[in-house]
């Protein structure tokens, strides 16, 4: 892999490690990660369709209390490496494209249990800085706050980064060797586990959201997703229509009192 290419994955893991403490610009999400390594890799369609299907997977992870989510961050960043790696110099067909995806997403879920526990050595660490920010802050010595925060910023970028270059150092053709390698029956399972894997993080989605009112919205999508005919236009444009007509419907019963719940569509299930 060239220098260039090294440097400009470490600074987007630097980024990605750094996004998944600070929320603001989403870098840690895989779909914006793994595009910004298919982009400096020169895999931008490959590092794309990656960050969509780790993208589902990590629809449901949340933080729940004290309990953290897996780290969508060192999943997304490692596991394009991966995929990068594994993709021939010389060209490559859709099955070694395939390959190489199914390849790193089941890399995924067990490089994202490993970042769950650098993010928890980072958060560790912190402690101490964050009294030294207070020491700091009773001797009105803001220009030391600054500079300890950028530190404990930057570990969390460190923690991403340094994994991602000694990834970068691992030769393609002994990644490539591997896939090879692998018998038919094990990379089908890989793609089959993989699919499966996206499809629970939806459905943890689908379970947090679910609620009498959300389920005929829910099934009506599916039956409208196998009309071929209709376009991802014309799905947003009937889903749309739909929640302002649900909304029109919910404003009027509350204003002319004949929902006894202001909610007409959890009424009429109810009567059922």
């Amino acid at each position: 892999m060239p220098p260039i290419t090294i440097a400009l994955i470490v600074i987007v893991a630097l980024l990605a490690g750094m996004g998944g403490v600070l929320d603001q610009f989403q870098f840690h999400q895989p779909l914006v990660a793994c595009s910004l390594i298919g982009l400096v890799s020169g895999h931008l369609v490959e590092g794309v369709t990656l960050g969509g299907m780790l993208q589902m997977i990590a629809l449901g992870w949340a933080n729940v209390g004290a309990a953290m989510a897996p780290d969508a961050a060192l999943a997304s960043v490692a596991s394009a490496i991966i995929m990068v790696l594994a993709l021939p110099s010389g060209g490559t067909s859709p099955t070694e494209v395939d390959h190489a995806i199914t390849a790193a997403i089941a890399m995924a879920v067990p490089l994202s249990i490993a970042g769950l526990f650098l993010t928890m050595v980072c958060r560790t660490i912190a402690i101490p800085i964050a009294h030294i920010m207070d020491a700091a802050a009773v001797k009105g010595n803001f220009r030391m706050i600054e500079i300890w925060q950028v530190i404990a910023i930057l570990m969390q970028g460190v923690r991403i980064a340094i994994p991602a270059a000694a990834l970068c150092f691992i030769p393609s053709a002994a990644v490539e060797g591997i896939l090879r390698s692998m018998p038919d029956w094990l990379s089908g399972g890989m793609a089959v586990g993989g699919g499966m894997v996206a499809a629970v993080g939806y459905a943890m989605v689908i379970n947090m959201m679910a609620s009498k009112e959300v389920w005929p919205f829910f099934a009506l999508g599916f039956a409208l997703a196998a009309i071929s005919q209709l376009t991802l236009i014309a799905l947003g444009v009937i889903g749309v229509s739909l929640a302002l007509l649900y909304l029109g419907l919910k404003q009027s019963a509350e204003a002319g009192g004949g929902s006894a719940t202001g909610d007409p569509l959890g009424d009429i299930l109810n009567d059922y």
